[in-house]
């Protein structure tokens, strides 16, 4: 019989690894949109979607990387994983109401 966790580990890593390149695409645009037109509102959205990639990235490091670690340091590291996060979402908000 085939084991399935081999095979879904893939996918998720698949899956993260998509996530990972639809952001950075969305960051791209923003870049482009930029600097195609300089303005404050695109210039934190832009900052707000670099934070948000930055998230994803530390988030797939964190979910190969600490696999074996303690559990007081995985919870130092999803904190850590989360700080983008928060950052790229306040810059996003500030980018609709500037």
């Amino acid at each position: 019989m085939v084991e399935v966790a081999p095979i879904l580990r893939g996918v998720l890593a698949l899956m993260r690894m998509t996530v990972f390149g639809l952001s950075l695409g969305i960051t791209l645009i923003s870049f482009q949109a930029y600097r195609k037109r300089p303005s404050e509102r695109l210039q934190y959205a832009f900052m707000g979607f670099a934070f948000i990639s930055m998230g994803v990235a530390g988030d797939v490091i964190v979910q190969v990387g600490i696999q074996e670690a303690s559990e007081a340091a995985r919870l130092f590291f999803r904190i850590a994983e989360t700080l983008p996060f928060i950052a790229g979402f306040a810059l996003l908000y500030v980018s609709l109401y500037r």
